[in-house]
């Protein structure tokens, strides 16, 4: 398995043997937990010149959640994917498209949101999770 920064999610050890093969890298966060019950860790993956973003995620909150994950490269460039994280205590994952990367290697990051049920204006941030940053990325 290939990691620069990070390293693959706890949530996709089952899935580690078929990643690998595919020859895919993962530069990821930390996990992060939030008291209200979300857990997530975020990455940016690459392989040849495609690069995307993934968040592994758990929702034990009771409660469907809303998440955004925003895929950010080099001069403004943005894929942002909405999720909807079912309310189970089960581990799953969202990506975004694939897209061909630019710019140097590294140089894209990635970050999640997730947000509570309830009216966008007044719904609370729950936990925001970001990828790690090639140490060789400037910005």
């Amino acid at each position: 398995m290939s990691t620069e920064a990070g390293s693959l999610s706890e949530f996709d050890r089952s899935g580690a043997a078929a990643w690998e093969r595919s020859g895919a890298a993962a530069r990821c966060g930390p996990e992060v937990v939030a008291p209200e019950g979300v857990e997530a860790q975020t990455c940016v993956m690459t392989r040849e010149d495609t690069v995307w973003a993934r968040v592994y995620y758990r929702n034990a909150t009771g409660e469907e959640l809303r998440s955004l994950l925003t895929l950010m490269g080099p001069g403004g460039r943005t894929v942002e994917l909405h999720c909807a994280p079912a309310a189970h205590d089960e581990p799953d994952t969202c990506e975004t498209p694939r897209v061909p990367s630019s710019g140097l290697p590294g140089s894209a990051t990635a970050v999640a949101e997730f947000v509570g049920a309830g009216p966008v204006a007044e719904a609370p941030l729950l936990l925001r999770a970001g990828s790690e940053r090639a140490p060789d990325a400037r910005g």
